[in-house]
């Protein structure tokens, strides 16, 4: 998993263009650096190139929403995360706290609430003080402290969800995933299609031959795919 930052930036992830806009206005103000996403894959794709020390995430997003989010976020870090929701029941809040939410504020919230639980976050010691998970097989080395993935001991650059596809293969290697499965473990329930199983598979093929002398990765006809290693 890769750490937050050491500075004090917040990634703002709401589909709501004002919220977001206020959010980080209201911490701009305060010190904060800040980002912002308008969605959850955009808030995804921001997480790994920003790195930020705090993430404060909407739950009730079209599309992926929060608790979805929440949790692609805890597998490759443990970035403090604050969630706004528009809802004050206790089964909203327990879904979070389960799926790895730090804290919880419901809208409509106050401006000086909100940065003293952001402020609370920054100075709570890290979730884990492990050391950073790498998952490696003879081909494929993945850093998730550093979001970096080596073929063949030759870096290569991924977009996030390539990145996670490419997780998905290595964490079941010689076993056939469906296309519904490789949905279920990357996509999640966010309307994606077969095809673009199909089309993103392809893109991580080319990625990986250009690294390796052939792809690890094998279709098989009428089931899915196969993601075999190379032997030592």
């Amino acid at each position: 998993m890769f750490p937050a930052s050491n500075s004090s930036n917040v990634l703002v992830v709401d589909d709501d263009a004002d919220i977001c806009s206020l959010v980080c206005k209201l911490l701009e103000r305060a010190g904060f650096e800040t980002a912002g996403a308008s969605s959850g894959e955009e808030g995804l794709k921001k997480l790994f190139s920003l790195k930020p020390s705090v993430v404060v995430l909407d739950v009730g997003m079209p599309g992926m929403d929060g608790i979805q989010i929440l949790e692609r976020i805890r597998d490759v870090s443990d970035v403090p995360v604050l969630m706004l929701t528009a809802k004050d029941g206790e089964l909203e809040k327990v879904r979070g706290l389960r799926a790895g939410a730090d804290d919880y504020v419901t809208k409509p919230f106050g401006r000086q609430e909100l940065l003293a639980r952001i402020e609370a976050l920054l100075r709570r010691p890290a979730r884990g003080d492990s050391a950073p998970g790498v998952l490696s097989d003879p081909l494929v080395t993945i850093d998730f402290s550093q979001a970096s993935v080596t073929v063949d001991g030759k870096e290569v650059s991924l977009t996030p969800l390539e990145f996670r596809l490419l997780t998905a293969f290595v964490r079941h290697p010689n076993q056939v995933l469906s296309h519904d499965q490789l949905l279920a473990l990357v996509w999640g329930p966010s309307g994606a299609s077969r095809a673009q199983v199909k089309l993103y598979v392809g893109y991580l093929r080319r990625k990986l031959e250009e690294a390796a002398s052939a792809s690890p990765i094998e279709t098989v006809r009428g089931f899915g795919y196969r993601y075999r290693p190379k032997a030592d």
